[in-house]
C-alpha cells in the first residue's frame, strides 16, 4: 500500500478586533506562501467579520472564530454574540488552541499582537512550543510610537512571551527604511530574532481607470492612504 507524504502547514492568526489591515496582510502572506510552494496548507484564524469576502488561493482556508469590536471607551465587546466578552474570548482561546492542536501546523505565524487579544493565542503558542513548531511573531514595518508601544509592551508582559516563546520575528519592511523596535527596551536575545522580509509586490490591474484627479496633477505630489 502506497504511502501517502504529509503536506506542510502554515497557521496564521490575525489580529482582527478593529479594520481591515491585519486580516488583508494575513491572506497577502498566505497567498503568496502557497504561490510559491502549492504543496502547502495555510490556515487563517479570524474574527473579521469580512474574512469570508476575501479571495483566497487554493490551499489556503480560514477558521471564522466569534468577533470582538473596540467600543469608544477603548475596552473591548462582543461583535455580534449577546454574551459578555470574558466568555467570548474564552471561546476564542478555546477555538484557537484546539485548532492549533488538530491542525498541527509546521510553522505558527502571530500577526502583530504577540499574545494575542487578552493573552488568547498564550495556550496555543505554549502547546505548539512544546511540540517544537517554530514560532514566529509577524510585524508591520511601522509601529507605534516608541513610548506608547513600551508602555503596551509592558502592561501586557509581551518581553518574556518574546524572550521564552518565539523563535523568529518577521518585520514586513526593510532595515534602511524602518526599524520598528527602535526605541523598545527589548534584550538582545530578543533583537537577534528579527528577520527583515522585505516587501511583497502586488500587481495592479491589468484594466483600470485612472482618476481624473491623477490626470490633473502636474509635478510631484504626496500619496496618502488610510489605514493604521
Amino acid at each position: 500500500m502506497p504511502t501517502s507524504t504529509r503536506s506542510k502547514r502554515v497557521l496564521l492568526y490575525s489580529h482582527d478586533s478593529f479594520g481591515l489591515g491585519h486580516v488583508s496582510r494575513c491572506r497577502t502572506i498566505a497567498n503568496a506562501i502557497v504561490e510559491a510552494d502549492q504543496s502547502v496548507s495555510v490556515l487563517i484564524l479570524s474574527g473579521s467579520p469580512v474574512v469570508g469576502s476575501y479571495e483566497f488561493r487554493s490551499g489556503v482556508d480560514f477558521v471564522r472564530i466569534p468577533g470582538v469590536v473596540k467600543i469608544d471607551t477603548g475596552e473591548y465587546d462582543s461583535a455580534n454574540l449577546r454574551m459578555n466578552v470574558e466568555h467570548t474570548l474564552e471561546m476564542r482561546t478555546r477555538i484557537i488552541r484546539d485548532t492549533a492542536d488538530i491542525f498541527r501546523p509546521d510553522l505558527f505565524i502571530v500577526d502583530k499582537e504577540p499574545l494575542g487579544l487578552r493573552g488568547e493565542v498564550g495556550p496555543a503558542l505554549r502547546l505548539l512550543k512544546d511540540r517544537g513548531t517554530p514560532l514566529v511573531l509577524g510585524l508591520r514595518d511601522v509601529m507605534d510610537d516608541p513610548a506608547q508601544l513600551a508602555k503596551e509592551w509592558e502592561r501586557k508582559n509581551v518581553v518574556p512571551a518574546l524572550r521564552d516563546l518565539y523563535d523568529e520575528i518577521w518585520v514586513y519592511g526593510l532595515p534602511q527604511i524602518n526599524k520598528p523596535l527602535t526605541g523598545i527596551d527589548v534584550p538582545p536575545s530578543v533583537r537577534h530574532k528579527m528577520v527583515y522580509t522585505g516587501y511583497l509586490r502586488r500587481e495592479l490591474p491589468l484594466h483600470g481607470d485612472v482618476p481624473h484627479e491623477m490626470e490633473e496633477v502636474d509635478g510631484p505630489f504626496i500619496l496618502v492612504t488610510p489605514g493604521g
